[in-house]
């Protein structure tokens, strides 16, 4: 039966979220069910890129990588696939018209990070738009279920989100970026001399993405908003953690949220949705 391979390939795509994003896995849980394997669907395709450019290097990933782009695309075409991260994401392709063209800038990003070790400001932002911005549009074509109209609107702070968690993370890893892989995302900024000045101006542009997205996030669709709320709050939470720590520590630690902090977060926005605050 095609309905219990595509439950197979979903729930690998759900496994695959559990094990690499706590965070995430949370947020997604508190969406409405409907939109639980689409999400998974994403996330899993997503993760699986990246560990392509970030992982693998006993391979040729530009050649690991294409090899994946090209059978995405055919997965996509034929509406099948045996392996289950690119069966279950074409499912969520087809079934939402999420057009190519986010997804070709997804890998064109992806493949950015095998070549390219620094930024300039027009790299940085082509690299933000096509590794994080086009993921939040890719979710926000799920949650608006063919309502062009509505997707249209919220746009902008879908890319804003996208935009805002991606920086946090460059700032959460910036030791095992700038160390173990070599890159340095943020453009014009030596890590030999990380300065506050630096490090407030990174901030003051995150801020303004947070501001900008929080807007969209509160018209969002009744059974997407309370998850993609709780994924902004933890984003937060770790951005203003990360704005306590001075410019050498963070060269020096990962910041993290620990498990307990995530589940009062999911607590305390669950009980919000419910009494209908968000």
């Amino acid at each position: 039966m095609i309905e219990l391979f595509n439950k197979s390939a979903f729930e690998c795509s759900k496994r695959i979220t559990e094990l690499y994003s706590t965070s995430f896995t949370l947020g997604i849980k508190t969406l409405s069910k409907r939109f639980h394997d689409p999400i998974f669907g994403i996330y899993g395709y997503v993760r699986y890129a990246d560990e392509i450019v970030d992982t693998f290097h006993h391979l040729d990933k530009e050649k690991t990588l294409l090899q994946f782009e090209e059978e995405t695309y055919k997965a996509i075409e034929e509406k099948f696939s045996m392996n289950p991260v690119l069966h279950s994401f074409q499912l969520v392709v087809n079934s939402y018209n999420i057009e190519q063209a986010l997804i070709k800038a997804f890998i064109k990003s992806m493949r950015m990070d095998i070549y390219s070790s620094n930024h300039n400001i027009d790299s940085y932002d082509e690299y933000i738009y096509g590794s994080a911005e086009v993921v939040g549009l890719m979710c926000l074509r799920v949650f608006c279920e063919g309502n062009d109209k509505q997707y249209n609107e919220l746009k902008p702070s879908a890319m804003s989100l996208g935009s805002a968690f991606q920086k946090v993370n460059f700032l959460r890893d910036l030791k095992s970026d700038y160390e173990d892989r070599g890159r340095v995302y943020f453009p014009e900024v030596d890590f030999n001399q990380f300065t506050k000045n630096e490090k407030w101006k990174i901030e003051k542009d995150i801020e303004k993405d947070f501001d900008h997205a929080l807007t969209g996030i509160l018209n969002l669709p009744d059974g997407a908003r309370a998850g993609v709320y709780l994924a902004y709050l933890y984003y937060r939470k770790l951005f203003n953690k990360i704005k306590k720590c001075p410019p050498h520590l963070i060269l020096e630690n990962r910041v993290r949220i620990p498990n307990f902090t995530k589940l009062v977060l999911l607590g305390s926005t669950y009980f919000k949705y419910q009494l209908r605050v968000i």
